[in-house]
């Protein structure tokens, strides 16, 4: 499968431990910030973008993954990539969010593994691959260091475009950033 640069869309954002309601799923900030990413994925296929990558990290990647997901149900031509940074990525989570992950695996459309044995550096890799594909990179972003900035950067470096969704204020929407 090939998907247009231009039509397409990856997301990086914060792991639970830099979320204020960490694996709370049930607190109200954390529906705000899945409500605020549903609204932004509408607008970027509204704009004409269909083809959405997840890096399937915890947190607010499994968030875009369900979003886009969801989306997919209504939005003809939509479609959902699910870039794993190697097959040992969910290994040593919790079991139900092993389950999770695997879940979302399944009913994406497509499952890129970017390299198969795990080295610190796969996650960057997984990270390269997901911005060099897409035109857009939709983040959650509180501006604390760590693989999100390394992301950004990289996209930043690239040229592409970025909205920036801040996990405190997700209500208030994404920031774009056009470069």
């Amino acid at each position: 499968m090939a998907y247009e640069e231009s039509k397409t869309c990856c997301f990086t954002g914060h792991r639970p431990d830099k979320l204020p309601w960490g694996l709370d799923e049930s607190d109200p900030r954390c529906a705000k910030l899945k409500a605020a990413l549903a609204r932004e994925l509408d607008g970027l296929y509204r704009q004409g973008l269909r083809h959405f990558i997840s890096g399937m990290a915890l947190g607010c990647d499994l968030y875009f993954a369900e979003a886009a997901l969801a989306l997919r149900e209504c939005c003809p031509g939509l479609t959902v990539e699910g870039a794993v940074p190697c097959p040992t990525q969910a290994q040593k989570w919790p079991e139900p969010l092993r389950r999770r992950w695997q879940d979302i695996l399944n009913r994406c459309d497509l499952e890129t593994v970017v390299q198969q044995h795990y080295d610190r550096f796969c996650m960057h890799r997984r990270d390269r691959y997901m911005v060099d594909r897409a035109a857009i990179v939709l983040a959650v972003f509180d501006g604390t260091p760590g693989g999100t900035q390394y992301t950004l950067n990289y996209a930043m470096d690239k040229r592409r475009d970025i909205l920036l969704l801040d996990p405190a204020r997700p209500e208030a929407g994404a920031v774009r950033f056009t470069i």
